[in-house]
């Protein structure tokens, strides 16, 4: 997968979308406004797969501009806490594989309801309006969350700007979340939360370098570490050592040590016997 991405960006980088948090970011602000002024609008906007094949193409774009959250506070928390996570891990991946990733949980999110649809629609015999309200962001979301606490675990975060918490944790939290909203939603929520779960879980694990932690490879590390400690130069070697006592830098690493200009050779002297020591001639 690694490779196939390294293809795919050499291919496409160049359209890859900088800054793709702040867009998604600006679809939440101009959904929540319609939501407030005209919902009858945002009605029109849901991933509804019914009216989709009856010609409403536009709704498998626009069901991501469905606000995650009616409360204005708390959609501006999140908004601010999101931006720097998404800004985060856009400089870590970088901008083609955050593209990928959020991409992928929108294009996983539509596949799994058009196969919500086909399965109701087989069972019951009758199409079934209205799943397109359970179908948002939302999860997405959390899986951008859970990204940035899989690349960042230890880093702390202050939980209600007091208590700092470090990332693992919350994602623990965050993963127990899910899972309870998995019990309780009903068939339409639970494909949600699987879907972008999956492109978390496809996206991560096909991306992660096995490499190095293969057995072969972890051979060759501890033999290379064994031969570098064998071969290490400053095994009881030193660097400094008087002509007159014999002492070097390990015996005291306060010394200094100086050659004479007046000994014919290369002796070197501690700073006790530099000035006192008979200079050494050869003729």
């Amino acid at each position: 997968m690694n490779h196939f991405l390294e293809k795919m960006e050499r291919k496409l980088g160049r359209f890859a979308i900088p800054n793709l948090i702040i867009w998604l970011l600006a679809g939440y602000a101009i959904g929540f406004t319609l939501m407030r002024i005209a919902p009858d609008m945002l009605s029109m906007m849901t991933l509804e797969p019914h009216y989709i094949l009856r010609g409403q193409v536009w709704r498998v774009l626009t069901w991501v501009l469905m606000p995650p959250d009616t409360s204005l506070l708390f959609t501006l928390i999140m908004m601010f806490f999101y931006f720097q996570l998404g800004q985060t891990l856009e400089r870590t991946w970088g901008t083609f594989r955050f593209n990928v990733y959020i991409f992928g949980g929108i294009l996983f999110t539509v596949i799994g309801a058009f196969l919500l649809y086909g399965v109701f629609y087989g069972v019951y015999g009758v199409p079934v309006i209205g799943m397109g309200m359970f179908f948002s962001t939302n999860y997405i979301n959390m899986t951008i969350f859970l990204a940035f606490a899989v690349c960042y675990p230890d880093m702390q975060v202050l939980l209600y700007f007091i208590i700092p918490v470090k990332m693992k944790w919350l994602a623990a939290v965050y993963a127990v979340m899910i899972f309870l909203q998995l019990v309780e939603s009903g068939w339409p929520g639970r494909v949600a939360i699987l879907m972008s779960v999956l492109n978390f879980l496809v996206f991560y694990l096909s991306t992660r370098n096995y490499h190095r932690v293969s057995p072969k490879e972890i051979h060759r590390r501890r033999a290379f570490k064994s031969q570098m400690q064998k071969n290490s130069f400053g095994a009881g070697v030193t660097k400094h050592k008087c002509a007159v006592c014999g002492r070097t830098e390990q015996d005291d690493p306060e010394l200094e040590f100086r050659f004479c200009s007046k000994c014919e050779g290369n002796y070197e002297y501690c700073q006790d016997h530099l000035f006192t020591h008979q200079h050494i001639r050869r003729s």
